[in-house]
């Protein structure tokens, strides 16, 4: 009998706990989404994902973002083979290289794809974009199923999506790099993504980067942040790429 109520007390404590668990409560369910809208050759995008986007790894920001990143930018779709990017082929080669990375690599714990396309963009910064492939020895991945991603097509679908997300948006993004926080675009005052990602955190582990005292709101972003973008109706060099033609 003594068993039988030890039997029954443990049940009830466990259905206890059931029911007084919150399950939006672990970090995961607190997390802030950030979102960038890019392109790759854009030298104020490159800049944003090497000095800004990659110090969230080193200083344990990134614990509570939901990143994503898309490579799309300032390009559309020509007819249903083609698209113009605004840099030109290479910016359309590398965007697309970007896309299929994301899909090979999706798992943001081991970082391989943010670590794959901050290496493409720091070579960007340097006047190196061809060099993009010394990227795969340099962070130690193997290319054969970005390579496949791209020669098969499947990076163009993946480009086509991202054109359609990005050509949604509301408000229309007027320039790139584009970041959202939280569904509340930061338009030029996006370098202070750092504070709009604290302010939204609701969750129980604020990271340390939270904490400095210059992590504030900037209450007028636009007069800091004037021709640190590329915009949307300026285009350089605009030229036409065929959907996966060839190796890239």
């Amino acid at each position: 009998m003594t068993s039988h109520r030890v039997v029954f007390a443990l049940i009830a404590i466990f259905v206890l706990v059931l029911l007084t668990s919150d399950p939006s409560s672990s970090d995961d369910s607190h997390k802030v989404k950030l979102s960038l809208y890019y392109e790759a050759l854009c030298p104020y995008c490159a800049n944003f994902i090497v000095n800004s986007l990659g110090k969230t790894f080193d200083n344990g920001l990134i614990s509570i973002i939901n990143l994503r990143l898309v490579p799309w930018g300032n390009a559309y779709l020509k007819d249903n083979k083609t698209w113009v990017c605004q840099h030109g082929p290479d910016e359309c080669l590398l965007n697309t290289v970007e896309a299929c990375a994301i899909r090979v690599w999706p798992d943001l714990g081991a970082h391989f794809s943010f670590r794959f396309i901050k290496c493409i963009e720091r070579l960007q910064l340097e006047n190196k974009h061809s060099d993009w492939k010394s990227c795969f020895g340099r962070e130690g991945l193997n290319s054969k199923q970005l390579i496949h991603c791209y020669n098969t097509g499947l990076g163009f679908e993946l480009e086509r999506s991202y054109a359609y997300e990005t050509a949604s948006l509301k408000p229309p993004r007027r320039f790139v790099p584009w970041v959202i926080v939280d569904n509340l675009p930061l338009e030029e005052d996006y370098q202070n993504f750092v504070a709009y990602v604290c302010r939204a955190y609701k969750g129980p582990s604020t990271p340390k980067a939270c904490g400095s005292p210059s992590i504030e709101v900037n209450s007028s972003p636009k007069a800091n942040s004037i021709g640190q973008v590329c915009y949307a109706n300026v285009a350089k060099n605009q030229t036409s790429m065929a959907a996966a033609q060839g190796k890239p």
